[in-house]
Order: C-alpha cells, then sequence, then structure tokens
C-alpha cells in the first residue's frame, strides 16, 4: 500500500489520507500515528472505496510516522463500526473511539512492579503487619492490589518493602490471565436445561450466525443453562463475551463463573483502573491459544473491543434499559450485539425471564430462535402474587406500607426468613419544601427537584449530580426546622421499617450503597448468611441476586411507574416487578408477592395478579400495533440544546421548519423537553415516527445535514429512543 486513508479519531477531523513510508508495512485495520500540522493524530487504516472523499494528488500527500504495536482491527469489527454509525447516526469516530477505548493499551509491552513476601519477619510487630503477613502468604500483586487482599493502608506495605519483608519483581503487564477450565465442575442439569444447553452449544459448534432467545422464567437456570455453550467455546479455543446490565451484578456473577470454570473471567466496565483496562484490551485482542482472553463479562462497552477469534455472545437481563447508551453514541447493546454476531457469523443468545416486546417478536416471526425454559430449577415453585388495594386498605397516615404488608414482613422475620421491599426511587424523598413559605429545593442545572438523601444528610440531583449540604433553615424565609419531606424513597421506607420492628436488620440496596463490586459482593454474602431480615432497594435487586431464604416480596408502588408518559411503561413496570417478583421462593421454601397498587384494574397490574405474560404482551402488542409502535414502527427523537434558552428554541423551531414532507414519516414538534433543562442546557425535542419500511436514517441525515446552526447549539439524535425526557 502507498497511499492509505485513515479514519481519524476526531469526529471534526473525519477522513484523511497519507503516504506510506518506503518499508513500512500496513494493512486494513492497522492503528497509526499520523501529523496533522504540528500535531500527532491517531488513525485506522480503512478500505478507500468505503470512505467517502476527494481523493488528494499523491505529492500532497504527508507520510505517516510509525504503525502501532497492535494488531489491526479486522473486517468484521470495521464493518461493525460502519452499521453502528450509519443506522445510530453517530460519526464512525466516535464508534472507533469506543473500540481504541484503552489509550496504554496502543502503546506496547510494558513491565510493572509487584511484591510478595520474603522469609524475613520485621523489626517490630504490629497488628496491621500481622494481618498483612497472614493474608499475602502465596500472594503477588502492586501494592495497591495486596493492600486491598490485606485490608490494610498501602503505607503499611510500603514499610515491610523498606525492610526487605516484601520483595519487588519486574512483571510483564500483559501476562496472560488463569485459564478457565470447561470441565471444572459440570453441573447437574434438569431435562429441560439439559434439552436447552444441548441446543445452545449445537449453535456454537456450527460456527454461523444464530440471534436465540432464551426465555426462562425467574429461577429456572438460565445462568448455568448458558454456561454449557461457553465451556464448548472454550473447548473450542474461541472467545465468549457476556454483557451484564449492571456493575453491581459482577461480583454475584463472577461467583457463579468460578465455582463453574476454576477461575474468574477477563472483566471490562467502568470502574477498572487503567492498567486493568489495558491488560484487558491487550488480552482481548489475542486468541486464547496465544494467551488470549478466553471469557470476558462486561459493561456494554465491552462489545466494541477487538477479540481476536469471538465464538459467542450472551446478553443476560437482556430486557434491560440499561444496555441503551443515553448520550454520546446512543446505541443499544443489545441490538448492536445481534449485529456483531451477524458479521462474525456466531450465535447471540439474549437471556431473560422478562424479553422485550421487539424481542418476542422477532422471535414469533422467526428472525429469532426461542428457547424456554418455563419451570423453576429443583422443583421450586412461582411465588403467590396478591394485589394490596391502597383505596380500600390505606398505610396508616406519615407511612407507606399496607398493614397487611407490614404483618407479614412481621411474620417472616419471626420464622428467620428475609423479606424484600421494592421502590424504584433512590434517597428518602424525591421532594423537600418549607412548610412555612412553600420553598421547593430545585436543581440550579436541571429542571428537577433535589432528593433527599439522608444517610449522606445532602440533597442531591439524580440528572446532573449536582450536591448541596441540607440545610438547618429554609434559605428563602429562614424558618428553622421547617424543611418537609414529600413522598417516599427507599431510606423513607427503610426508616419506617426500624419504627415498626425496631430489631430488624435492614439493608438498603441501591446504585448510592452498592456502587462498586466490592460493596455488592459484602451485600450479597450478608444476605445469603441470614445477617440481614429486610432488603429495601430499588430495581437493582430485581435481577440476578438468589436468596435462598428471601420468602416475601413487597411492592411499595406498582403505580409509580406508569406516571410521566413513558412510551414503553407499561411494559416496563411488568418487567421490573415481575423480576422482583422473581426473588421470592427461590429456594425450597414457598414465596410470596404483596404488590401495593391504587389501580388493580390496570392491564398491566391485572396481569401481573394473574401470572399472564402471555396475554398482557399480546394485549401491549396490539395497542402498539395500532399507533405504528415498535415493534410494527420506528421511533426516532432529535434534541435541540444550548446554554441559552432563546437561542435553542429558535435552532428548534428552524429544525422544525425544515422537515421533510413524507408519506412514511411523521415529525412531531418541536416542544420544550419534559425535562426543560439539563445540566445546565435548555433542551427541545422533535420525536419521529415512521413505518418500519421508511429510510429514516438517509431521511434525517438529508433533513439536518444542509443546516447550519450556532456554535452553542447542539444536536442529538437518538434513533430507537428509550428515554423520552
Amino acid at each position: 500500500m502507498r497511499r492509505i486513508r485513515l479514519l481519524v479519531l476526531n469526529a471534526a477531523l473525519g477522513v484523511l489520507d497519507y503516504r506510506v513510508p518506503d518499508g513500512m508495512a500496513v494493512e486494513h485495520g492497522s492503528v497509526v500515528v499520523a501529523p496533522l500540522g504540528p500535531r500527532q493524530v491517531t488513525g485506522i487504516v480503512w478500505e478507500e472505496e468505503r470512505l467517502p472523499g476527494e481523493s488528494v494528488p499523491e505529492a500532497k500527500l504527508r507520510p505517516i510516522l510509525s504503525v502501532l504495536p497492535v494488531r489491526p482491527l479486522h473486517a468484521q469489527l470495521r464493518r461493525l463500526i460502519e452499521w453502528t454509525a450509519d443506522y445510530y447516526c453517530a460519526s464512525m469516530s466516535s464508534v472507533a473511539r469506543m473500540v481504541l477505548a484503552s489509550g496504554g493499551a496502543l502503546k506496547g509491552g510494558v513491565t510493572v512492579t509487584e511484591y510478595r513476601l520474603t522469609d524475613t519477619q520485621p523489626d517490630r510487630m504490629t497488628p496491621q503487619r500481622k494481618q498483612a503477613l497472614e493474608k499475602l502468604v502465596d500472594r503477588q500483586g502492586t501494592i495497591r492490589e495486596l493492600a486491598a487482599i490485606a485490608g490494610v493502608s498501602e503505607g503499611v506495605l510500603r514499610g515491610l518493602v523498606s525492610q526487605g519483608v516484601l520483595e519487588p519483581e519486574e512483571v510483564d503487564a500483559d501476562r496472560p490471565y488463569p485459564r478457565a477450565q470447561p470441565d471444572h465442575a459440570e453441573p447437574v442439569l434438569s431435562p429441560q436445561q439439559a434439552e436447552v444447553a444441548d441446543e445452545l452449544v449445537r449453535a456454537v459448534e456450527a460456527k454461523e450466525f444464530a440471534p436465540i432467545l432464551l426465555d426462562g422464567v425467574t429461577g429456572s437456570g438460565k445462568t448455568e443453562t448458558y454456561f454449557e455453550p461457553v465451556a464448548a467455546a472454550i473447548r473450542a479455543g474461541r472467545q465468549v463475551l457476556v454483557l451484564l446490565p449492571e456493575i453491581a451484578l459482577t461480583e454475584n456473577f463472577l461467583r457463579r463463573f468460578e465455582d463453574r470454570f476454576g477461575v474468574t473471567p477477563v472483566l471490562w466496565h467502568s470502574s477498572l483502573k487503567s492498567s486493568e483496562r489495558r491488560r484487558a484490551w491487550r488480552a482481548i485482542a489475542r486468541a486464547p491459544e496465544e494467551g488470549g482472553a478466553q471469557v470476558v463479562v462486561g459493561a456494554r462497552s465491552a462489545l466494541f473491543l477487538p477479540y481476536a477469534n469471538l465464538g459467542l455472545i450472551v446478553v443476560d437481563e437482556a430486557h434491560e434499559i440499561s444496555f441503551k447508551q443515553d448520550d454520546g453514541v446512543r446505541y443499544n447493546a443489545r441490538d448492536v450485539a445481534v449485529m456483531r454476531g451477524h458479521f462474525e457469523r456466531i450465535p447471540v443468545v439474549l437471556a431473560s425471564a422478562t424479553p422485550a416486546l421487539e424481542s418476542l417478536h422477532m422471535a414469533e416471526t422467526g428472525t429469532y430462535r426461542k428457547l424456554d425454559l418455563p419451570s423453576r430449577f429443583g422443583g421450586a415453585s412461582l411465588p403467590t402474587i396478591r394485589l394490596l388495594d391502597l383505596t380500600e386498605e390505606p398505610p396508616e397516615r406519615g407511612r407507606w406500607l399496607a398493614p397487611t404488608l407490614a404483618r407479614e414482613l412481621f411474620a417472616r422475620m419471626e420464622r428467620g426468613e428475609q423479606t424484600l421491599l421494592f421502590l424504584n426511587r433512590r434517597g428518602y424523598a424525591p421532594l423537600t419544601l418549607c412548610r412555612n413559605c412553600g420553598y421547593r429545593f430545585q436543581c440550579k442545572q436541571c429542571s428537577a427537584w433535589l432528593v433527599e438523601h439522608r444517610f449522606s444528610h445532602r440533597l442531591a440531583c439524580h440528572h446532573c449530580g449536582h450536591e448541596e449540604p441540607t440545610p438547618e433553615a429554609c434559605p428563602e424565609c429562614g424558618e428553622k426546622d421547617s424543611l418537609v419531606p414529600c413522598g417516599p424513597g427507599v431510606e423513607r421506607v427503610a426508616d419506617e421499617v426500624r419504627e415498626i420492628a425496631p430489631e430488624a436488620r435492614i439493608a438498603v440496596a441501591t446504585s448510592d450503597t452498592l456502587n462498586t463490586p466490592a460493596r455488592a459482593a459484602e451485600f450479597v454474602a450478608m444476605a445469603e448468611s441470614g445477617a440481614i431480615d429486610v432488603i429495601v432497594g430499588t430495581q437493582l435487586v430485581t435481577k440476578g441476586f438468589h436468596f435462598p431464604d428471601l420468602t416475601l416480596v413487597g411492592v411499595v408502588d406498582a403505580d409509580l411507574g406508569l406516571e410521566g408518559g413513558d412510551l414503553r411503561a407499561a411494559e416496563r413496570v411488568y418487567q421490573q416487578i415481575a423480576q422482583v417478583a422473581g426473588r421470592a421462593g427461590r429456594a425450597s421454601k414457598p414465596g410470596e408477592v404483596l404488590i401495593q397498587t391504587r389501580h388493580p384494574e390496570a392491564p398491566v397490574i391485572a396481569a401481573l395478579a394473574e401470572g399472564d405474560r402471555d396475554a398482557f404482551y399480546a394485549a401491549e402488542l396490539e395497542a402498539r400495533r395500532h399507533a405504528n409502535a415498535p415493534p410494527f414502527g420506528r421511533w426516532a427523537a432529535i434534541i435541540v440544546s444550548s446554554e441559552d434558552d432563546k437561542e435553542a428554541r429558535l435552532a428548534a423551531a428552524r429544525i422544525g421548519d425544515a422537515r421533510p414532507r413524507l408519506d412514511d414519516i411523521m415529525i412531531l414538534g418541536p416542544a420544550p423537553a419534559p425535562l426543560a433543562q439539563l445540566r445546565g442546557r435548555y433542551r427541545y425535542r422533535l420525536l419521529i415516527n415512521a413505518k418500519r419500511t421508511a429510510a429514516l436514517q438517509d431521511a434525517i441525515r438529508d433533513w439536518l445535514g444542509p443546516l447550519e446552526l450556532p456554535r452553542g447549539v447542539r444536536v442529538g439524535i437518538d434513533i430507537d429512543p428509550y428515554s423520552f425526557v
């Protein structure tokens, strides 16, 4: 190759042409460094015919500077970058940046200093040093890693280094991860599980694209079942990607994985240190027979890593909306996973107890293959479900638990069993106001109320992250002790449990309290050991957890998710409550679910009470057919924002005036967004409803492409949106 076209990792620069110096070897997918004025930029060598742009005369081409020491991105990954950018109306540069997500991984091999114990004893023994010596036997790692293992400060270990108790050793930063053993602890599967597992194994062995919906009730053993095709891929020397929707689920999953395969998998999520991301990225880029990663467990961004030999993708809890990215490249990892499987020619397993309506429709039309696990594992039965009509049995004044739910909670405590109270609202109260003057605490950056968090004694915005201390007096009128919480959050429900059952051992499980894998692991260990009587949690506890002694689930406010105009509200409420109900009675003890509602006649609530998922989905599907909503039609959103309200409003109006007049596309708006201000930016939205056959993305590009808007205006495009705020 004498001349090359580069996809530069800067959307403003886009595509640039360069010359290859004599003696330098490059190929399509090579990651290179090239000059741009006085700067240096990173780019990926691309097929010239696939990147539009005017061809620059060869005499004007500058030579690239170097080829980075990483393997070229293979053609399947380049096609995924192209498809993702095209489908989600994003720049290819923005998608490519997700692939090259670890800058350190592009720099080649390095070493790190690790430490291990010697036979030398410290000159003075302290409790901390004694603890370190006991816990670090046969362990090796960096000072930070060893401090975490030993439960002591890094200063304690550095003191041991200075005395020769710990000795340094230079090791390869890219050392291989421990190897998974596919036959380490083969499980005993039920006949149902074995039949489904065999089908999945055959799909892996076929080495063909196969989108598969694994539809299993809660407690049916979906994880143990899909571990069998994972084992088959490992035996075949191929890599596996398992996507999880929440980092908090990782520790629980890792333990189950280690029990089955003898080691933990390679992790990829936002909480990793840069050195851990670097090691993981480079291991993923190597095939397993070369010491590369075998199984990767990660958040949605793990989907874009440069796997050397991918053989299987599993999307666990595939219905979860957290697989949808809400900013930047607004992709849905569930759908992109299916497309990666298509390009890689491998099976993709979407596992869920409450599949997305779109996924079920794809199965019904034959696009996806559907495998069912309709029964719980080990003879456990599904919980019984009762509705508590709050109009007939209201809680006492100032409380949120109906008398029946409180009585059942007491009964479980007396029997040594556990209760889970579910309310999908973090903090203590969603609104705080002054009883004297009516002042309401609102975020200065967003059109949202500040949520009181009594655990941290702060008021917080759940949209932009702004926090401020809870004041002693009203900032408007100066009245002390006049602030009143309005409505319940999980912390307030936990306080109510403490009032009615002072002896109860309570754990609050939210993204605030379980914000690291270590905290999540500690919570799971306490719950499994019986050290917790009552769990009060948000949607974080609706999935993935298995507590044998948890026999009662109370849904504090089943109507909460039906408010706010979410176009998928009914489906989302059904999924959340069905998932949280599935935490009850997963072992030998029968479970019960009590759902508090003021609208027992609502179709979604009635379907939950009757356990009739198919009837609910059929009715919801018919409603969507009439509304031309997914899966029958398509949605897209255009979000216009600026720090100046007038500028945003005028830009949105200009976009609205330029709308195309097409028979198969309807455009609504512009209108102020429900969340009219977010992070200091004023927001306006347009909503697009298109027929399934419409060329939606082309229409949007033709519409917005020619418009020139002020520099302060941002225009975001959200294809298949899940958020309508």
